[in-house]
């Protein structure tokens, strides 16, 4: 089986910089939840598992979504139009599984269409000027 057949049709490229980027949209999806949580005054520090929880249902979002719209591939670096673009997409599908998924019995939260509309605005706030700015230095 080659490399290319092996990371979703050449979708991602195993290298050390996309270990890199991919630590740099955790570390933004953390920004995103912890933000969040303060701005409903959660302490991040007293309520630890809450906050969890919360980040839990974005997290499998960005791990189902982003490598199938291919924001972990070589091509996702190499222009900051298809950055921009692979990364909004890839955000909007994270967020929309997340939210669904904290619309269900598994997790706290609902499903409600003004965090889903703000989830989505912030998150591509913060993604796409890092996705941007890592293939303008590629």
């Amino acid at each position: 089986m080659s490399t290319s057949t092996a990371t979703l049709g050449g979708r991602i490229d195993p290298s050390p910089t996309t270990l890199k980027v991919a630590l740099g949209d955790v570390l933004l999806i953390a920004v995103f939840i912890v933000v969040g949580e303060f701005s409903h005054g959660v302490s991040v520090l007293e309520r630890p598992l809450w906050v969890l929880g919360t980040a839990i249902p974005f997290y499998v979002g960005w791990a189902l979504v982003a490598p199938l719209v291919g924001v972990y591939g070589r091509r996702a670096r190499e222009q900051p139009w298809l950055a921009a673009l692979l990364t909004a997409g890839a955000w909007t599908g994270a967020a929309l599984v997340g939210q669904l998924l904290r619309g269900t019995d598994l997790f706290h939260g609902n499903l409600a269409l003004p965090f889903v509309v703000v989830s989505i605005a912030v998150g591509l706030a913060l993604l796409v000027p890092w996705r941007v700015a890592v293939s303008v230095r590629a």
